[in-house]
């Protein structure tokens, strides 16, 4: 007998049981082929997708980094200060 059942696609159309096998493989597919023989994109991807939340933080970071960096730049000529801590 037929059932109707619930599954998630990738950006390429490619079926998949779980919500993270999709967004693996559309990471995978954004990584490309990494290393010799069979690509090590898929395992990155894994990884990336259990780490999101760190990844996250550290791309947070990195903006105001840049934002900071701009700033000096902008503000001090080719003199940059030290920048002062930030209240978390």
């Amino acid at each position: 007998m037929a059932r109707v059942g619930k599954a998630f696609f990738d950006n390429k159309g490619g079926f998949h049981k779980t919500p993270e096998d999709a967004t693996m493989s559309d990471l995978a597919a954004l990584l490309g082929k990494i290393g010799e023989g069979e690509s090590l994109s898929l395992g990155i991807a894994h990884v990336l997708l259990v780490k999101r939340a760190e990844i996250e933080i550290l791309f947070e970071q990195y903006d105001r980094m840049k934002e900071d960096a701009e700033e000096a730049i902008v503000g001090a000529g080719n003199v940059t200060p030290i920048p002062k801590p930030r209240a978390n």
